[in-house]
């Protein structure tokens, strides 16, 4: 009773999609499994970790059989990526268990009943759809996400705030020693919507969106986002709490102010990180006019100094920086030049980009 056939490509693709948010270890064994459910042609892949809920539908032909199962997921990739990408595999549903076959292997796989799969609960209410193109939100994505806290007490900074307005679109993350913005404006005007996505949920759309032309639709509800795009649909748990004001952190009257190119400065402040010690990431800065050095040293007595040459005639200041936040916001931008903004040794730092106001980093100076 052969239910699906298609190419190891094709069904691998459909799973790859939503199998990154499934724990291999988690306190409900089934949330370990993929929802398999397969209507006539199409089949739909569903998988949730009671937070996060991805689901993707992919037309691909075969008879008009229906079965819905779960399998682990993990082990149904490996098994597929095993095989050659040309090769036709089909799957079988027989009572508890399913069976793979490609070529002339075989594999019998436990399966746990769908019903018992704990699906989502979508909120009754979801706000106005609304759509931006999945290019421009992954890249505001790409362009904030480093600065999120990771295991914050304030889980509200676990996340990134998301604000649309009109036709703005912008982008906030803060792990309260460093802060990125990014902003986009869209071609539609779009209701106010001003929520927090949680971490897990910005790297995986991080990895699903492609730069593809397709639009990405948005949904908002009290406590819950959905994304529909590619086929695929993403519903997901918003993070509760009160963001930061991100607009009293950005500095708005540094008097001193250096443009300079952004591949330099990313690779001295590389070569000056090495010699930094682990646990204190700490680099010197040294403004003067015509030069900034940047240094750093360690517990050995090791020293780095590095010397770039810039257009600069501002106050001479010496500030201390963590090289880690220098370096993920340099690394996370493609513009050939950078605009560093300071006031002295005790303020935040603003790095911008020249004649443009779409992306704001501000960082906090360290000690050293």
């Amino acid at each position: 009773m052969i239910v699906l056939k298609a190419t190891q490509d094709k069904v691998l693709g459909v799973l790859q999609s939503v199998a990154g948010i499934v724990e291999r270890r988690h306190t409900l064994p089934i949330l370990a499994n993929v929802l398999i459910r397969k209507t006539g042609g199409q089949l739909q892949f569903t998988t949730s970790d009671l937070e996060i809920q991805i689901r993707t539908t992919a037309d691909l032909g075969g008879d008009s059989g229906n079965f819905t199962t779960t399998v682990g997921a993990r082990k149904l990739i490996d098994i597929l990526r095993t095989m050659p990408a040309d090769q036709t595999v089909s799957l079988e549903s027989n009572q508890n268990k399913l069976l793979l076959k490609g070529g002339k292997s075989r594999f019998t796989l436990q399966t746990l009943p769908a019903e018992d799969f704990p699906l989502v609960q979508e909120a009754a209410n979801f706000g106005p759809v609304f759509s931006v193109p999945q290019k421009v939100l992954k890249d505001l994505l790409n362009q904030v996400s480093f600065a999120m806290a990771v295991h914050d007490i304030r889980y509200y900074l676990n996340g990134i705030l998301f604000v649309a307005e009109g036709k703005q679109l912008s982008l906030v993350a803060t792990d309260g020693h460093r802060l990125a913005f990014a902003n986009a404006t869209l071609d539609v005007e779009v209701p106010r919507q001003e929520v927090i996505l949680p971490r897990k949920t910005v790297l995986e759309m991080q990895r699903l969106l492609s730069d593809a032309e397709g639009a990405i639709e948005m949904q908002f509800a009290n406590n819950q986002a959905k994304f529909s795009f590619g086929g695929m649909e993403f519903v997901t748990k918003l993070v509760e709490g009160k963001f930061p004001d991100y607009n009293r952190v950005i500095p708005k009257n540094h008097k001193n102010t250096v443009t300079l190119g952004r591949a330099p400065l990313l690779a001295s402040l590389q070569r000056t990180a090495i010699l930094t010690s682990e646990k204190f990431k700490g680099v010197r800065l040294n403004l003067e006019p015509g030069t900034l050095r940047v240094a750093s040293n360690n517990a050995e007595q090791e020293e780095a100094v590095d010397e770039l040459d810039i257009d600069y005639g501002g106050d001479a200041i010496e500030i201390g920086f963590n090289v880690t936040y220098l370096i993920d916001a340099l690394a996370n931008m493609d513009q050939d030049m950078v605009k560093m903004e300071l006031a002295d040794a005790n303020s935040s730092a603003l790095i911008t980009i020249p004649d443009n106001a779409k992306f704001k980093y501000v960082v906090m100076p360290m000690r050293i």
